[in-house]
């Protein structure tokens, strides 16, 4: 009779389990109109991405149907999250990060066209991309603005990769994007803007950042900085803009090493110099910059 019983439970088990699978579908849809109870198909969307991520499977993708609101949430597994090119999906938040990601160590997470909008007077959003772990983060086409902390916060707890392409993240209390960790972790940026910040980009702990095609403008303390507290930080920058900080690229600073190579960068308007070489810093040149202001490179590299 207990055999009976046992085999019974495992049997609804299974069909309860395999019926929660199936329920996931590889894609959904969000839309300003939707609901979460729905089952966010196209044809009856849910109205969040906290709502639609649960009913998605593993590696699949939300859509946005229409321009809105569709809130924060936290991404645990591989997955693309799209807010639809030209019509642009937003994320409005008060005294909490936009998006987490908490995912596994070889998960793929996908942001494309999203706005992340912290601005909010009375309790402003903290972090607009908070990268806590994962594989690989791509973050593509999106505008983060008017957090309290970070646009874009890189600080996962095992080794990862992050790219960054066509994306604005200007006017936050901290970095555009900040890097740093105890694992190696590497960030690719090309064709971005990091303005209005404290610092643009921040490399700092174990974190090595290439830039290209990008500028770091307007921000109140420096536009590009590597300073590590304890290991090593790496800034590559080629092709790029540094303009109207306070400094344009700063190097060292920590008790770790940082390094920046630069080639092809232009600083200029940056009020108290555009570089400033402290503790444990080092600027390597590949001798086709151009420096408005005060600050020497340490040393440099002939053209290959």
């Amino acid at each position: 009779m207990r055999n009976i019983r046992l085999c019974a439970y495992f049997f609804a088990l299974t069909v309860v389990t395999t019926a929660s699978v199936q329920a996931q579908a590889t894609r959904t849809w969000v839309s300003g109109v939707g609901d979460d109870a729905n089952p966010c198909s196209r044809t009856a969307p849910c109205k969040t991405f906290a709502g639609a991520i649960s009913k998605t499977a593993a590696g699949g993708e939300i859509d946005a149907l229409d321009p809105s609101g569709f809130g924060a949430v936290t991404i645990t597994k591989a997955i693309t999250i799209d807010g639809g090119e030209g019509q642009i999906g937003s994320v409005l938040v008060a005294g909490t990060n936009g998006i987490t990601i908490s995912a596994g160590a070889s998960d793929v997470v996908s942001l494309r066209n999203l706005s992340m909008n912290g601005a909010i007077p009375a309790s402003p959003g903290i972090n607009g991309i908070n990268f806590l772990s994962g594989g690989v983060l791509h973050i593509e086409h999106c505008v983060i603005f008017g957090f309290s902390n970070n646009g874009i916060n890189v600080q996962p707890s095992t080794a990862a990769n992050v790219f960054v392409l066509d994306t604005i993240s200007r006017d936050n209390g901290g970095s555009g994007i900040f890097g740093g960790g105890s694992s190696s972790i590497h960030v690719t940026i090309d064709k971005s803007r990091f303005v209005g910040n404290v610092v643009g980009v921040f490399a700092s702990d174990s974190t090595t950042i290439a830039v290209k095609d990008s500028d770091a403008s307007g921000n109140s303390w420096v536009g590009f900085s590597a300073s590590a507290n304890g290991t090593n930080a790496e800034l590559d920058i080629v092709n790029s803009l540094a303009a109207n900080n306070f400094y344009g690229i700063q190097s060292g600073g920590g008790g770790g090493t940082g390094v920046v190579h630069i080639g092809g960068v232009a600083l200029v308007g940056n009020a108290a110099g555009g570089m400033v070489v402290e503790q444990n810093g080092s600027i390597v040149s590949f001798g086709n910059n151009q420096n408005a202001g005060a600050g020497l490179p340490t040393s440099s590299i002939k053209l290959q």
